[in-house]
């Protein structure tokens, strides 16, 4: 597993939560990732002649593409049908989150770019020693995209929604912005989700979280996976984890009926960004999905000085709801010449259709137009 390392060489950046040594090691502490899981650790770290730490890498020897939120299924059909075999494949990502994150981790006492390059060549080594078809690297940044490219590295481009803090003051400094049938809409979906009678929502975090809570959250977060994918991917040791070791940098927006829970949302505080990632619920009322993870999350983004909410993958629902449109990153190294191919003719044309739907999106965005 990475060790504290991945800490220090994340110290010169903004703080992701989910490229921490807590978050990481929490998963497979957990079981969440793990030989059963086909999700098989395969870190890499970048050292110099006295073995000192330079760069990390976080890796998985996967069997599947589940829980990657970058979907390369139809290459390995294709690949299958074709007389090779896809799996195991290396995946550099962090498992089951689809965030945006620096993947390549480099410490001051290494040019950046020279260790990027010393670890995507030392995954392509892995990669042909374990056999594995290939390499991917999802959720990147964009100067690790751009890089990894020049590189040989294939690109591909994706599309989330997140909202853009622009020094509002308040919820309604925010709704100002909108056009006035978008900022009549919204209010009206807040009065709607919290019109139920006694539904009141709490945010609950740091040292306030508690062994209850997350016990409600997690009979939330099961009926949801259950509906949506048949397996959860995270059990509950995994939150008791993140409780003892990233409780500060966790909010639960939790929904209370007559003293009982019935819903909540799960987010992670960065330095610069709440990053919202599961939701559920026992009580099914309108608009309350909308309130706990996108109306509350900017309530908490505005009251902390947050400069963007994350609010996982997806969803065009949320455009209305100002999030909007942005472009997410994943390069990809494949062994096979006819594959590589044929993918790299794939992302050429995929690229310019997620550009075109992003900026055919931007102009049905909720803001007051220029005039």
């Amino acid at each position: 597993m990475l060790g504290d390392e991945v800490d220090l060489l994340s110290e010169e950046t903004s703080f992701n939560p989910f490229l921490s040594h807590d978050f990481l090691e929490s998963l497979e502490a957990s079981g969440c990732v793990g030989n059963a899981t086909g999700w098989l650790p395969r870190h890499m770290l970048l050292q110099d002649d006295t073995s000192a730490v330079l760069g990390a890498v976080p890796a998985y020897l996967k069997s599947h593409s589940q829980g990657e939120y970058v979907f390369d299924h139809g290459w390995a059909d294709a690949f299958y049908r074709a007389g090779g075999e896809y799996y195991p494949k290396l995946q550099i990502s962090v498992p089951f989150t689809p965030a945006t994150g620096r993947r390549f981790l480099t410490g001051p006492g290494i040019n950046r770019q020279s260790g990027i390059q010393a670890l995507a060549a030392g995954l392509v080594q892995v990669c042909q020693r374990t056999g594995a078809s290939s390499v991917h690297a999802t959720f990147l940044t964009r100067p690790e995209w751009d890089f990894l490219g020049d590189l040989g590295y294939l690109r591909r481009t994706d599309q989330q929604f997140h909202w853009e803090n622009q020094g509002y003051e308040s919820f309604d400094a925010f709704l100002s912005d909108l056009a006035s049938r978008k900022r009549k809409a919204i209010r009206k979906e807040r009065r709607e989700a919290l019109s139920a009678d006694g539904i009141e929502v709490e945010w609950v975090t740091g040292s306030d979280l508690t062994e209850a809570h997350w016990d409600a959250f997690y009979e939330f977060y099961m009926d949801t996976g259950g509906r949506k994918w048949g397996r959860p991917y995270l059990n509950r040791t995994f939150f008791s984890l993140i409780n003892e070791r990233l409780a500060e940098r966790t909010l639960l927006v939790l929904a209370k009926r007559h003293g009982r829970y019935i819903a909540g949302a799960l987010n992670f505080i960065g330095s610069d960004t709440l990053f919202g990632r599961h939701w559920g619920c026992t009580e099914h009322h309108p608009f309350l999905h909308f309130e706990l993870c996108y109306y509350q999350a900017i309530d908490f983004a505005i009251e902390r000085g947050l400069k963007r909410v994350e609010a996982g993958a997806q969803g065009a629902h949320k455009l209305a709801r100002g999030y909007l449109p942005t472009t997410t990153y994943s390069a990809h190294w494949i062994a096979h010449e006819g594959l590589h191919e044929a993918v790299a003719d794939f992302l050429e044309h995929e690229r310019v259709a997620v550009e075109r739907e992003n900026e055919a999106l931007a102009e049905h965005a909720p803001f007051k137009k220029d005039t």
